[in-house]
C-alpha cells in the first residue's frame, strides 16, 4: 500500500512542479505516472551509477556536484517517458529541486495522516 502512495504522491509532485516550472511540460497525469514510475527506476539504476563514476569531483565539490547528478537524472526521465519535456539544463536542476521539495512535503503530510489514523 505505501508503494502506490509513494507513486501517486510522485506523480502529483510531477504536475505540481509541471505548474511551478514553466520549463518542463507534463501532458497529462498519465504521463506523470509513467514518469513517477521511469523516475524510480532511473534512481535505482542509473543514478548509482553517475554517483560512482563521478565521486572525485563530488569530493572536490564538497557534494554539490550531487545536483549535477540529480538533473541529470531528471532530463533522462523527460527523455525516456512519453508526455514529458524538459527544456533545458537549468530546467532540470530547478525541476529536480523543486519535484524533491514537494513530494517530501506531500510524503509527510500522508505519513503524519497515517499514524494519526492507524
Amino acid at each position: 500500500m505505501q508503494f502506490l502512495v509513494t507513486w501517486l504522491i510522485t506523480a502529483v509532485s510531477f504536475i505540481i512542479t509541471d505548474y511551478l516550472l514553466p520549463g518542463i511540460s507534463v501532458d497529462s497525469f498519465t504521463a506523470a505516472a509513467i514518469a513517477a514510475i521511469v523516475l524510480g527506476l532511473v534512481n535505482a539504476i542509473v543514478k548509482p551509477l553517475l554517483i560512482i563514476l563521478t565521486l572525485p569531483l563530488t569530493i572536490l565539490t564538497l557534494g554539490l556536484f550531487l545536483l549535477v547528478v540529480n538533473a541529470i537524472s531528471f532530463s533522462l526521465v523527460g527523455y525516456f517517458t512519453p508526455g514529458v519535456e524538459i527544456n533545458g539544463f537549468f530546467n532540470a536542476l530547478f525541476g529536480s529541486i523543486i519535484l524533491s521539495f514537494v513530494s517530501g512535503f506531500l510524503n509527510q503530510i500522508f505519513e503524519s495522516n497515517s499514524e494519526n489514523n492507524g
